[in-house]
């Protein structure tokens, strides 16, 4: 039996309690990185009347919620060198301690730069959860192993989201600041985290054959292409928590509550649509899986630009999470299946960094946009771009089998 066999077989006589505490902190922690943004979302009409006499008001407003991804986007991949070198289980440890004390510095902020620095410090202690999450998913599982495990991530993520912004919008009607008491609770995973989750890599990488290490390498190239995928996807989505409650504003909805609800129904559809993210992934493959959940989302777009009601609104963002619900685990599924075993942790902060470079230049691709256009209109344009993004991706994924079915046909002929 080599090494490597040797390795899994010991994981495989892991007690079962052991591996569901596990698999439940991995799920649970998954939450933090939606929370990260969507609990305070339905706050942001709030705070930006609250500071209305602060200059640039409007776009430190939307800053309050997209500043934790700049910080994501410098420190993401640090903190994959640091998991890939250090371990992940001390690193883990100390950025859910940071997430909870930055997250809830918003209970005591006096000025819009006061409150920016806790987002900030937030910002960093995300990267850090979220890039070793994901290569804790990719130490531990394999093969459609991972992808069920992914999906399963996408879908607490998505319901997370929901009970988070529904939970955020109701805080948000008893005072704006009432949201962020909200972050308190990755302190509480962090006795999970040192119970069940073990450090997986070190002690796999150490037992691994030189060979075994060798032939392991990183598909370069279709890493870059999923990070490409990631920042196009961040910036078309955070569309929907950055401008949402202010597009309902303007139709006349005002209710932090509505907004939170809206935007969390496209967490619980993403969230119901990726417990099915496997079999899709067997069926259509990573590019499909692209295509079609671009579509997707380029539909529910093209609805909330013409939408004027309630109902056609929570039904378009519905769309857009349908799609939402595909392209997450895909994204992260495809960046761990390239990845060698000893750079996990620095494709994994890649993807991270990625994910919310889309997010902190969404607002500076919108606020242009709904100033010359309205906020219909975007949506409505956002959707038409993302469409064709879907329609290139679907035609990628479409020509390689009607070539090998035509190859077929040449060789029966």
């Amino acid at each position: 039996m080599s090494a490597l066999q040797q390795v899994q077989a010991a994981e495989v006589l892991a007690t079962p309690d052991r591996h569901a505490g596990r698999n439940t902190t991995l799920l649970l922690i998954s939450t933090l990185t939606i929370m990260a943004g969507a609990t305070i979302s339905p706050s942001l009409p709030a705070i930006e009347s609250h500071f209305a006499g602060s200059p640039n008001v409007e776009i430190l407003t939307r800053l309050v919620l997209t500043l934790p991804a700049l910080s994501i986007v410098i420190c993401a991949p640090f903190a994959g060198g640091l998991a890939d070198r250090f371990g992940r289980r001390p690193l883990l440890i100390v950025a859910a301690l940071l997430y909870g004390l930055g997250g809830m510095s918003g209970l005591l902020a006096d000025s819009l730069p006061g409150l920016l620095v806790g987002r900030a410090l937030l910002g960093v202690a995300v990267a850090g959860v979220m890039t070793t999450a994901t290569a804790l998913v990719g130490d531990y599982f394999s093969g459609p192993a991972r992808d069920r495990f992914m999906g399963y991530q996408s879908a607490f993520v998505g319901f997370g989201g929901l009970i988070f912004l529904t939970g955020g919008g109701m805080l948000a009607e008893l005072h704006w600041r009432a949201p962020f008491a909200v972050y308190g609770l990755s302190l509480l995973l962090i006795p999970a985290i040192i119970a069940f989750i073990d450090e997986p890599v070190r002690s796999r990488l150490s037992t691994m054959s030189v060979a075994s290490q060798a032939s392991a390498r990183t598909a370069w190239l279709a890493v870059f292409a999923v990070y490409i995928a990631a920042v196009f996807n961040s910036v078309a989505f955070y569309l929907l928590p950055t401008q949402l409650p202010f597009h309902l504003n303007a139709m006349g909805i005002g209710s932090p509550t509505l907004a939170g609800l809206a935007i969390g129904l496209g967490n619980l559809i993403g969230a119901i649509a990726a417990l099915a993210y496997a079999s899709l992934r067997a069926r259509l493959g990573v590019i499909g899986v692209f295509g079609l959940a671009f579509g997707l989302m380029a539909t529910g777009y093209i609805l909330l630009g013409l939408a004027n009601s309630l109902v056609t609104v929570l039904f378009a963002a519905g769309v857009v999470g349908l799609g939402l619900g595909m392209i997450m685990p895909n994204i992260a599924a495809a960046a761990m299946a390239a990845a060698a075993p000893d750079m996990r942790g620095r494709v994994a902060g890649g993807m991270t960094a990625s994910i919310f470079a889309g997010h902190f230049i969404s607002p500076f691709v919108s606020q242009p946009m709904i100033a010359a256009f309205g906020f219909a209109n975007t949506y409505l344009y956002t959707g038409l771009v993302v469409g064709c993004i879907a329609v290139l991706g679907g035609a990628v994924a479409v020509l390689p089998a009607r070539t090998d079915r035509t190859k077929k046909a040449d060789f029966r002929g």
